[in-house]
Formats: structure tokens, C-alpha cells, sequence
């Protein structure tokens, strides 16, 4: 019997109802990869993530289903061969890349691998902060640095700071930034780190990239076959839909990438992680959809802030960030009870809100929703 068949018999409808179900009556199937989750079990549309609202891709799912048999085997193969995969479409040799559960981990990894009495770890406000998590254990001397009026990275304060004292400088850049959403523009970042001594390592979250549509900004990955300070680090969790099963990963330079795996926990990566993202990958319908469904949700939303005359930063990502009037806890809790999660807390930007962009239909609603808040003073 061939796996997917075993999946779809009552062989495996028997152990999911021994087991208790997994979800109510109909396709067991259906309920594991089942349509797009833009919603919490509660029922408020989740605009708060950045998560991609279309789902996991037709193929993703297939590979899920072919996947649930090899459960019980630790994935050393597929992790190989996943890496295998990556480090061909990167054209970079397989011991450059690293996986981890989500960049989340790779981000750690990283912080982990770097971390050295007196080092600084220099990094924009507001930006991610999982960096800032992941280094309250470790020996560094935090640094954030505003952004500019223009919402980009301020990298003239960022490198004076990095190399004023020659002691080992982390340098955190995400770009497209998160919460904003905005662009620093590559050319300035390669300057930088052509220039920059040895001790400066360079950071590059790339977890946004595949949305972009600004021509000024590219890839740092042509930096990690001569330099060993520059680590590209990527995901699945947004433009592919695989934030649940937690898969990312990085390219370096192949004895930096030696040094963070030696931070990587032990089979980091599940089956099922891996089966996904084999089949995700540069899955161009996939990412050609869901460019498309956020480019319309986007226009719909800038169209709908203009007209009411809040203020929004220009977006290269799958969210933006605007302002509200009014206290940001209220805002949120209103838009909850209106059937809508949204965006925390990004200090000190505090009268601003992120907002993840759902499928129009979702955003049509969310746009009428901020007129009834305009109409009753609340905005």
C-alpha cells in the first residue's frame, strides 16, 4: 500500500478516531491540511502575524501526506537532502547552508555563536526583536539605534558605534524591516560591509525579500563567499505559509556556518517541516499568488488610510505600519471585538499600529471597519 493511500484508508481514519479525532466528522485528511487558517479557533481574523492568509501550497500538502509515514524515523536523510536542494538553488556548496526551526532559531544560533566579553550587538529601533531575546544570556552590550525620518536603517550610527571600539559588533539588519515594513536600500549596506573590518559581523534577516518589489533593495548573499561576516538568514514562514511548522535557515561562508551548527539542537528539523518546504520551495504559483492577493489586500488598505487621512509607512512586505489616534490598547481591543487581531506593541512607536494583510475579502471588511471607527471618533 503507497503512503498516501494508507493516509486516505481506514487504516489511518481507524488510529485518528482510537486516538480521539482530530477535529470532528468528514476527511481526516481534510482536517490536517485543510483550507487556508486565517482565523483563530475564537474566530477574529488574525491581521497581527504577518502570516500569509492562502495556506500551505497544493504541493506542500501532498508531501505532508506522504510524509506522515516517516514520523517515526529521524530525518537526518531529508534533512540532507533539503540541504542539498537549498544550497543548489543558492549555487552555494551544502556546507553553507544551516537549517533551523524557523530563522527564529538561525537568528539564535547566530547570537549564540558570536557572543564574547565586551561584544556589541547593534541593532535598529524598532525593529524584530528576537535578536533582543536571544542575547539577554549572552555577554553583549546592546545597542538600538533609531531609525531615520525616512524609516530606514540609520548605518552611519550603526557603524560608528560597531567599530569605534574594535571589540567584536553583531550588527542586526532586517530588511524589509520589521514592524515598518521599510527598505534600506542594498547599496548602502554593500558598502558597509566591504569596508568593514573583521571583527563587524553583519546579520541579514531576509524574511521578507520575496515580497519585494523596490528595485533598490537585493540580497546580501553575494557577500558569503569571501567574507565571513555576513550570514543571510531565510524562512518559510511567510511568502511560502509554513509558520506552524517552523522552518528557516542560513548561508554563510562555509566556516561560519560550521560555527553555528555547532548552537544547532540535534535533529532540529522534523519530517513533516522538511517534506513542506522540499515542495514549497521557489514554488513559483504559489509565490505569484500570493504576491498578488497582497498587492490587492495592500491597495485596498493605502487606499482606505488615505481617504481617512491616517498616515502610513510605504511597504515592501506583507504588512504595513499606520497610525491611529487614540491609545493602541483601546484601538486593539475594539478591533478585536470587531472580529480582527492586530498588530502589538513597537515601542516607542506607540501610536502606530502593524497591520498583516488577510485576503481582500478579510481586508474589505477590516477597511470598513476603521470607517466605523473613524464615524464614532475613535480614530
Amino acid at each position: 500500500m503507497r503512503r498516501r493511500d494508507f493516509i486516505r484508508t481506514g487504516t489511518f481514519t481507524g488510529l485518528v478516531a482510537g486516538a480521539g479525532g482530530i477535529g470532528g466528522a468528514g476527511d481526516p485528511l481534510a482536517a490536517i491540511v485543510g483550507g487556508p487558517a486565517r482565523r483563530t479557533a475564537a474566530g477574529p481574523v488574525r491581521l497581527s502575524s504577518n502570516e500569509n492568509p492562502l495556506g500551505i501550497s497544493p504541493a506542500a500538502k501532498d508531501a505532508l501526506v506522504e510524509a506522515v509515514v516517516l514520523s517515526n524515523r529521524y530525518p537526518a536523510d531529508q534533512h540532507r537532502a533539503l540541504v542539498g536542494k537549498l544550497a543548489a538553488a543558492h549555487e552555494v556548496a551544502e556546507n553553507q547552508v544551516v537549517l533551523g526551526t524557523g530563522s527564529a532559531e538561525v537568528l539564535q544560533m547566530a547570537v549564540q555563536a558570536f557572543a564574547a566579553p565586551r561584544a556589541k550587538l547593534v541593532m535598529a529601533e524598532p525593529t524584530y526583536e528576537a535578536v533582543t531575546n536571544y542575547q539577554r544570556t549572552e555577554a553583549y552590550e546592546l545597542i538600538r539605534v533609531p531609525l531615520t525620518s525616512g524609516h530606514e536603517h540609520d548605518l552611519d550610527r550603526m557603524r560608528e558605534v560597531a567599530e569605534s571600539s574594535g571589540h567584536p559588533a553583531l550588527v542586526y539588519l532586517c530588511n524589509p524591516n520589521n514592524p515598518t515594513a521599510t527598505i534600506t536600500p542594498s547599496a548602502a549596506i554593500d558598502a558597509w560591509i566591504a569596508d568593514a573590518p573583521e571583527h563587524v559581523f553583519f546579520l541579514s534577516d531576509e524574511a521578507y525579500i520575496e515580497y519585494v518589489e523596490d528595485e533598490r533593495l537585493w540580497s546580501s548573499l553575494p557577500w558569503i563567499g569571501s567574507k565571513r561576516n555576513v550570514l543571510v538568514v531565510r524562512t518559510f514562514s511567510k511568502i511560502y505559509g509554513l509558520a506552524g511548522l517552523r522552518i528557516g535557515y542560513g548561508i554563510a561562508h562555509p566556516d561560519t556556518a560550521a560555527r553555528l551548527s555547532d548552537f544547532a539542537s540535534r535533529n532540529n528539523i522534523n519530517q513533516l517541516a522538511i517534506a513542506a518546504a522540499g515542495a514549497s520551495f521557489r514554488d513559483e504559483a504559489l509565490m505569484e499568488k500570493s504576491r498578488k492577493v497582497n498587492r490587492q489586500s495592500r491597495e485596498m488598505v493605502e487606499a482606505t488610510l488615505g481617504e481617512l487621512g491616517l498616515e502610513h509607512m510605504p511597504t515592501q512586505a506583507n504588512f504595513l505600519m499606520h497610525r491611529i489616534n487614540g491609545d493602541l490598547a483601546t484601538y486593539r481591543g475594539r478591533m478585536a471585538e470587531a472580529g480582527f487581531l492586530v498588530g502589538r506593541d513597537f515601542p516607542p512607536m506607540l501610536d502606530w499600529n502593524r497591520l498583516s494583510f488577510g485576503l481582500p475579502e478579510d481586508m474589505g471588511r477590516f477597511c470598513d471597519t476603521l470607517r466605523g471607527f473613524r464615524g464614532k471618533g475613535w480614530i
